[in-house]
């Protein structure tokens, strides 16, 4: 007991260790035996799992505190950063906006000083001229003052001006004489403080000196200082005697107005001659004559800058003279205004005064809300942060749980997708292995004498045996294009061939329900192309199929054409009144089933469109399936392409089909870089229209023209335009010369006229019925005719038309009757049988035998290995009714021991999925074989039976009943040659065997 106990807990100790440590320990409580070795090791890896998985989210807690204080320490410091650092820059801004205001004040100031001294000047230059340069004076008091008065606007900052001129003392006496007047003191010594000139009549005389400047014109406003020697002043004479050693203009310090306002003098040079830039101070003190004087109201002047700048009011302006230690306001309050200023330095031309402007804003700077909101929204920001992070750390633990729950998952998911890939290939191949011997055995069972019933009986067993691998194969495509491991193949095919076996396929249905079925290929299709023809098969056989469903009267008429022959209108049926059509039914506008399409955008440029030009190996083809059926009811319309989805919930009842076909079309379109569309009306019909972009292979001309028709021309009469294109179609491919008419008349009148008569002549059933007056007159002028070899007429037999009367047509006529759909296989056959060319008795219903594939498998020698006895039988009944000797192996050991070179065989077909030693062991054990033998025959070491063969390789193809992309992969890894799919179909057996068989020997 004690040991089935401890065994049965080791059995389960997986499920255990899932329980947890805790779950763990209680078990160990309850059991009163020691657990096994093997369920205490699980028990701590499954320990140590949770504990570092939940150690890690742990730690995170502990510390997450002492981070977020962290970072809302480092947001507040971020957010006074910013707050001072913006405060900053506005103080600097607001600094840069003073300095600029200021210095633009101060130039203006002085450019207007600059503009009244240069008119001082010219008043210097006036008075030097008129009264020092004419004897007598042309100027005197009288005449300056009127000027001076008149001209004072030039002079707006002026408030007066006087002159002084030089006089020595030998020339006193003289000159007082002259002027009536004495020279008189500037200042009296009892007023010696007196801030300017006193009253002339109560001045004291000048006493004598060696030289004096009395003034001798003055503005009225100033006439009072007349007299007055500039020389007795203390101020006045530095300024003369500055002004006259330097030759500029000279100011005062400022002293007050008459008006009671600041001021200042500035004092010109007059001399007699013109003295150079680089006279000397002694030069220009001799030829001084006179001093020109004028008085500027500083504070006015300052006024009448500010109110030009009146919209900029907004800073304190304040004007110093500082050439002392001590400034002295010139203009300005005392009131200070703002702590920030700027000072500017001012230039009125005298390099020994220094000015000065100081300014200063109105009104304290406003607060930086800018700054303010920046920095608090920089804070906010931290805190959100901080709160997310805080979030982000609560719900860690959980997401850490819920990450290995999802890749618990996800190796779930992952073992299921290969469970399902491992799983769709063991089904393929258990379902169709059986599948193989059962329609292998029905076609041999077909080849036996049967009667009607029996046959009967087969077929429908044949049927359904194929309907199962059909839809079997349906549901394989869809797991494989949902897993997207669907690839598709490039090898070179006959488009047409494909149509015509298409057509072939469904045959016998439209002739059971009446319904004509017809193809059209235009003649700009390449003859070969290359790209995937199982697909396009498929695609087209799926279309086709639904339109044979869903019709019970009409046809349904398949087209093939370049998208440049659509672009550009060539040769399509883009017909506005869509009842020319293949049977006379309406059909649907084929032109809206792709007006959708990207391709045919109206907005792109011709140039710019996605398909490739004529001269490129890429081709883009146009396939249209257009048929006369019930159609698609318009709110059904949007779910067609959906997979396992019907049009109504009857459709599978009656029609029957899974739902899938459509859908797994539009994924194979859309691997072929191609789209696809519809137009459909309820009881009017369907047209599905789908684009493939292929590669135009390279082929020498005509290939499937026969020789047997050359030089034969044909007539086809058909009132049905569409119709008889179709038939004029195959007849070219056979290389016939075809003519077209509906009018039996004027095609009599040329037979009466001797015209050359056509060598077959083709009359379509419905025409034949429609004409039945003109037809029989037609027959006989034909056959009247004078000629050696008469025509030969064929009658073209619609399924929809009755039997009976084609029976009487042709007998009465003699006609040969061609059983529509046309296709040139079939066409050919019923011409060669008609000339005398062909054995009616290996013709049957107008197709022709396995000749071809006979053919080429005639006396093979061809191994077939299988471990399935069923399939063995089969496969080997199948290759010996095409002539081929066939010999069996059931293992893949004894099929080396057989094709061990040299040997006698042409080709093998070996199963996969073999016990022992599967198909690609064994290829690969054969090739090592024919290499070895191969290095052989380079070296010269050649065995009797290879003295003809330069290389030594035996045709080997799988044969499976897996249909899985990889293996197909791994067959050409295995240096397999080809791949045939259970159950064998004589048309895919061809396509393989004739890329040996036909052009070369299997062995080279």
């Amino acid at each position: 007991m004690t040991g089935t106990s401890c065994g049965r807990m080791e059995e389960k100790g997986g499920g255990a260790a899932g329980l947890g440590f805790l779950g763990l320990d209680r078990m160990r409580l309850l059991l009163p035996l020691p657990l096994p070795e093997k369920l205490l090791a699980r028990t701590r890896t499954a320990r140590s799992h949770l504990y570092s998985h939940y150690f890690g989210s742990l730690k995170l807690r502990v510390c997450w505190p002492y981070i977020l204080a962290v970072w809302l320490v480092l947001g507040l410091a971020l957010s006074s950063t910013i707050l001072l650092s913006m405060s900053n820059q506005a103080v600097v801004k607001r600094q840069e906006a003073l300095a600029s205001m200021c210095d633009e004040r101060a130039r203006m100031l002085q450019d207007q000083f600059n503009v009244s001294m240069n008119h001082l000047q010219a008043l210097a230059i006036l008075v030097s001229t008129f009264h020092h340069s004419k004897n007598p004076s042309a100027i005197d008091q009288t005449t300056f003052a009127k000027y001076a008065e008149r001209t004072a606007f030039e002079r707006p900052l002026t408030s007066g001006v006087a002159y002084a001129v030089k006089v020595t003392h030998a020339e006193r006496e003289q000159f007082e004489r002259q002027q009536g007047w004495s020279i008189k003191k500037m200042y009296s010594s009892k007023k010696k403080s007196s801030p300017g000139p006193g009253d002339a009549a109560s001045s004291e005389i000048r006493e004598p000196a060696e030289e004096y400047a009395p003034v001798i014109f003055a503005q009225d406003a100033y006439k009072h200082v007349v007299s007055f020697d500039m020389l007795s002043g203390y101020e006045d004479r530095e300024n003369i005697l500055r002004a006259r050693a330097s030759g500029k203009g000279v100011l005062t310090a400022p002293f007050k107005l008459l008006n009671n306002r600041l001021g200042v003098i500035s004092t010109y040079t007059v001399y007699k001659y013109e003295l150079p830039p680089n006279a000397r101070p002694q030069e220009r003190i001799q030829a001084a004559i006179g001093y020109l004087g004028g008085i500027f109201d500083i504070e006015a002047l300052v006024d009448k800058l500010l109110h030009q700048l009146a919209g900029k009011q907004s800073i304190m302006v304040n004007v110093y003279d500082t050439t002392n230690d001590s400034p002295i306001s010139m203009y300005g309050s005392n009131d200070t205004g703002d702590v920030m200023y700027h000072v500017s330095t001012l230039n009125f031309g005298d390099p020994s005064r220094k000015h000065e402007m100081q300014c200063r804003f109105m009104q304290r700077p406003p607060w930086p809300w800018l700054a303010i909101t920046t920095s608090f929204g920089c804070l906010v920001i931290a805190l959100l942060t901080g709160y997310i992070f805080y979030a982000t750390v609560k719900r860690i633990a959980k997401v850490e749980d819920d990450y290995q729950a999802m890749t618990e998952l996800k190796k779930r998911a992952e073992a299921a997708d290969v469970a399902k890939s491992q799983f769709l290939a063991t089904v393929s191949h258990e379902i169709r292995t059986p599948m193989n011997g059962v329609l292998g055995m029905l076609q041999m069972l077909m080849d036996t004498d049967l009667d009607t019933t029996q046959q009967d009986y087969v077929r429908t067993a044949q049927a359904s045996g194929k309907a199962l691998v059909s839809l079997i194969n349906e549901v394989l495509d869809q797991a494989k294009i949902e897993s997207g491991k669907l690839e598709l193949e490039a090898v070179p095919f006959d488009l047409r061939t494909v149509c015509d076996d298409i057509l072939s396929l469904f045959c016998g249905k439209v002739q059971e329900k009446g319904l004509e079925l017809a193809v059209y290929v235009s003649d700009q299709v390449p003859e070969t192309l290359i790209g995937d023809p199982g697909r396009i098969r498929q695609i087209i056989t799926n279309l086709v199929g639904n339109s044979i469903k869903f019709t019970e009267k009409g046809h349904i008429y398949l087209t093939v054409h370049l998208v440049e022959e659509v672009t550009k209108c060539l040769e399509v049926e883009t017909r506005t009144q869509c009842t020319n059509t293949l049977s006379g039914y309406p059909v649907m506008n084929r032109r809206r089933s792709w007006e959708h399409f990207r391709l045919f955008n109206r907005e792109l440029h011709a140039s710019e469109m996605s398909f490739a030009p004529v001269a490129s190996d890429s081709i883009s083809l146009i396939i249209s399936v257009e048929d006369t059926g019930v159609g698609i009811p318009f709110e059904a319309q949007s779910r067609v392409f959906t997979p396992f989805m019907q049009v109504g919930p009857s459709i599978a009842r009656i029609h029957g089909g899974t739902g899938i076909g459509l859908s797994i079309s539009k994924c194979l379109v859309g691997l072929m870089k191609g789209e696809i569309g519809f137009a459909s009306k309820p009881n009017v019909g369907s047209t599905f229209t789908f684009t493939a972009v292929l590669t135009r292979a390279r082929s020498s001309g005509s290939e499937n023209k026969s020789s047997d028709f050359k030089d034969i021309n044909a007539l086809v009469v058909d009132h049905r335009p569409v119709r008889a294109k179709v038939t004029k179609y195959h007849l070219q491919r056979l290389g016939v010369r075809t003519e077209l008419t509906a009018d039996l008349d004027q095609y009599i009148s040329k037979v009466n006229c001797g015209s050359q008569i056509a060598k077959l002549v083709l009359i379509d059933k419905d025409t034949w019925i429609k004409e039945s007056q003109s037809m029989p007159r037609l027959v006989e002028e034909l056959r009247n005719k004078d000629q050696p070899d008469s025509p030969k007429l064929f009658l073209l037999e619609n399924p929809t038309s009755s039997i009976k009367s084609s029976s009487h047509i042709s007998k009465a006529h003699n006609l040969n009757v061609i059983m529509k759909p046309l296709r040139a296989s079939m066409l050919q056959v019923s011409l060669r049988r008609a000339l005398g060319g062909l054995d009616k008795v290996h013709c049957k219903n107008g197709v022709v035998g396995n000749l071809t594939l006979g053919s080429l498998l005639h006396k093979k020698k061809i191994i077939v290995v299988d471990d399935n006895i069923v399939n063995l039988k089969v496969a080997a009944g199948a290759l010996k009714k095409y002539g081929a000797e066939v010999t069996c192996a059931d293992s893949g050991k004894k099929a080396i021991t057989l094709l061990k070179p040299p040997h006698s065989f042409d080709a093998c077909f070996m199963d996969i999925q073999m016990p022992e030693m599967d198909g690609f062991q064994a290829t690969k054990r054969i090739r090592v074989m024919e290499r070895d033998l191969n290095e052989r025959i380079e070296r010269g070491e050649v065995p009797p039976e290879c003295s003809n063969i330069q290389r030594w390789r035996t045709p080997i193809l799988a044969m499976t009943a897996d249909v899985i992309q990889a293996t197909h992969e791994e067959c050409l890894k295995s240096e397999m040659d080809g791949y045939v799919s259970k159950p064998f179909e004589g048309e895919q057996l061809y396509r393989e065997v004739a890329r040996f068989f036909q052009n070369h020997d299997p062995v080279e």
